[in-house]
């Protein structure tokens, strides 16, 4: 006897349960997103006073508006572009341990950087405006041409093993030529170890409303190749037969990816694990598309990022921790876990 195909319907029916924690998980993640901006603003040399006076004293109020709610929003949106970055990397190359780094964009905005500080001075917390958007374009350029450069190494997006060994002959190349440079200008080293360390003590509005726009057009961008990254975990034969020019959406993708790096880099430095961990995070919770987790790992990375810049900035306060440092500390701890436990159980991460 001839059995039935499945029917549409109960093909819905079976990725409803996937949804609906997929959409569990988002509420989750927008509320962990508002108390921890609330707490962002509270995190300081002054602590609550500055919130609790900010209506009565302009002192607190410029502290709390201009300082600390630019500084945490600019955190979560860096951390929600590496988390959306890392993710289309893990599907485009179909590596779990593939970050926002592979394809050079790290070596190149420190290049970018460095070469900024020699042109323009090496006092990275200046607060002058043109100088923050001078530094923040060449970080992004750095990071734009070494992609631009892996590409072209590669000679195309097609081989993705030829596109990994590109990025890493890239970024290794780019490290050096940055490390000569700091060799022939010492006066810029104090300044690029504040980028290398990573921090988003210099993210202000104007960075937040770049670091937005840039998400917008990345998650939707993203989401409309969510098909291809859908057929590419299941092999290319598979991708190709979808009918979609894999070519020109492959080079949208690491369009995508090379743009959301950027960004994020160039406005906050290097900031580790984010990219790598918040997709890991999200496939342990739930399993749906590539065009609803990568949105979700753009989620769970700004909660991420911005839950370890407060805990940066409270742990030794009046000081503060990079907030690179602490984030490579925790995800690495976290996935030297998952790759423990995964061994245990004989399975994959």
């Amino acid at each position: 006897m001839v059995q039935p195909l499945p029917s549409s319907s109960s093909h819905r029916h079976g990725h409803a349960p996937g949804q609906r924690r997929s959409t569990l998980l988002a509420l989750v993640l927008l509320a962990l997103t508002a108390v921890l901006l609330m707490g962002g603003a509270s995190v300081g040399s002054t602590g609550w006073e500055s919130v609790l006076r900010m209506r009565d004293d302009p002192v607190s109020w410029q502290i709390v508006v201009d300082i600390r709610l630019p500084r945490s929003l600019g955190a979560w949106l860096a951390g929600a572009l590496l988390g959306l970055a890392g993710a289309v990397a893990q599907g485009l190359f179909r590596n779990p341990l593939a970050d926002p780094y592979l394809l050079g964009s790290a070596s190149g905005a420190s290049l970018g950087s460095a070469v900024g500080l020699v042109l323009m001075g090496s006092s990275v917390t200046s607060l002058n405006l043109l100088y923050r958007l001078g530094m923040t374009g060449m970080a992004f350029v750095g990071a734009a041409c070494a992609v631009a450069l892996t590409v072209v190494l590669a000679r195309n997006v097609q081989n993705t093993l030829r596109l990994l060994l590109a990025g890493v002959i890239v970024g290794v190349v780019l490290g050096a030529v940055r490390d000569l440079l700091e060799l022939r200008h010492p006066d810029i080293l104090q300044a690029m170890q504040a980028f290398t360390l990573g921090t988003s003590a210099f993210v202000g509005w104007e960075g937040c409303v770049l670091m937005a726009a840039v998400l917008l057009v990345c998650g939707l961008a993203t989401w409309a190749c969510a098909r291809v990254l859908d057929g590419l975990t299941l092999g290319e034969a598979t991708a190709a037969s979808l009918g979609l020019p894999l070519a020109q959406l492959r080079y949208g993708l690491v369009a995508v990816l090379a743009l959301a790096t950027g960004t994020s880099v160039a406005q906050t430095g290097l900031i580790a694990f984010v990219g790598l961990a918040a997709p890991h995070l999200v496939r342990s919770l739930v399993r749906v598309g590539h065009g609803r987790s990568t949105l979700l790992a753009a989620a769970m990375g700004g909660v991420l990022l911005l839950a370890a810049d407060i805990l940066a900035r409270w742990l030794v306060a009046p000081q503060e921790l990079p907030v690179g440092v602490l984030t490579a500390a925790l995800g690495g701890s976290y996935l030297l876990w998952r790759m423990h436990r995964s061994t245990r159980a004989g399975g994959a991460m």
